[in-house]
């Protein structure tokens, strides 16, 4: 076996956590059709072929305007379990052991489905993960920042019955136009509740969204955030702070936020000190799960095993997982690299 080849075989072995994946981003053609069968549901596209051709994003929100449509397949409570679960099944594959998964409420309660229905699905496929698989599976719930914060308020209520079925809430969709100042007070009600905070910031918007994501919703995870580079005292500060970095570098691509690969911040960013972490986004419509984020970053960016373990290290150091759950998976990685070595 050549080097490469016993790299990208540790890449897939080692074992890792994913803390940057939209559930409904998993949601591949072949699905979305079979959804669309079973709830009745005329779809704009041909066939499968044709719809994936819609994959060619140029920003963005390009993409969401996809992505919002392919959801509304999305009816019942099986629904939803089937979605997670087939993400599941690859994640498996991948050797992912650990899972924080967002999902977008509002999506599907403004076209009339339930909260329940939504959380009812999905929390169902993550104790089915942990019992087939042994992933360790918890949900984030995500506000969309291109809505209002009453919006969000609103969604909040909803949630709050089943405030012990997530364990964070995070803010995703458009970035431009939607500082995170603008979800102020509401994150401080989900953080009086206990919740963890997340925050998409500093993708396509400026280092300063990530500023006002520490400062005015205290994230504790920035998720994409490679804009900090920007902004050396940026840098410093998330560095200090250690503020890990959800990366998810095939999107990046995919949305133009990097011109190739060959030119991501990953290596940089890593080089500065910092807890990035490697995800896949919307892994249906950017071109790969973790696995594939893994190995061909690894190979665009010509980074070795040292690499590797340090990115699976921090994935599950910042994860919100109890220290126990985390030395576990810590020392089964361990215990990949020495057998690689």
């Amino acid at each position: 076996m050549t080097e490469p080849d016993r790299l990208n075989a540790l890449l897939l072995a080692m074992p890792k956590a994913e803390l940057h994946i939209h559930i409904e981003g998993s949601l591949e053609p072949e699905l979305i059709f079979t959804l669309a069968r079973r709830n009745r549901i005329a779809l704009p596209y041909a066939d499968v072929e044709a719809l994936r051709a819609a994959y060619a994003f140029t920003n963005l929100q390009s993409f969401l305007d996809v992505y919002y449509a392919g959801a509304g397949v999305l009816q019942t409570e099986q629904d939803f379990f089937d979605m997670a679960w087939a993400y599941f099944e690859r994640a498996a594959r991948d050797n992912v052991r650990l899972a924080e998964i967002f999902f977008d409420p509002q999506t599907h309660t403004d076209r009339g489905v339930a909260f329940e229905t939504v959380i009812d699905g999905l929390h169902r496929a993550c104790l089915q993960a942990r019992e087939s698989f042994g992933i360790d599976a918890s949900l984030i719930m995500c506000f969309l920042r291109h809505l209002d914060e009453t919006a969000a308020f609103a969604t909040l209520e909803q949630a709050r019955p089943h405030i012990g079925r997530f364990i964070g809430v995070g803010l995703d969709s458009s970035e431009l136009g939607h500082p995170p100042e603008k979800f102020e007070r509401v994150f401080a009600a989900c953080r009086a509740l206990g919740l963890h905070s997340v925050v998409h910031a500093g993708e396509e918007g400026p280092p300063s969204f990530i500023r006002g994501a520490l400062d005015a919703l205290h994230a504790e995870r920035i998720d994409h955030g490679v804009q900090c580079l920007r902004d050396p005292a940026l840098v410093q500060r998330l560095r200090d702070e250690r503020i890990a970095l959800t990366v998810c570098p095939l999107s990046n691509v995919k949305l133009k936020v990097v011109a190739s690969l060959a030119q991501h911040p990953l290596r940089k960013l890593l080089e500065a000190g910092l807890i990035a972490t490697v995800n896949s986004d919307d892994p249906a419509y950017f071109g790969g799960y973790l696995g594939s984020n893994f190995v061909e970053t690894f190979a665009a960016l010509k980074l070795d095993a040292g690499h590797a373990q340090a990115l699976a290290r921090n994935s599950f150091e910042a994860s919100f997982a109890d220290p126990s759950v985390k030395r576990r998976h810590l020392d089964a990685l361990e215990a990949c690299v020495e057998a690689y070595r």
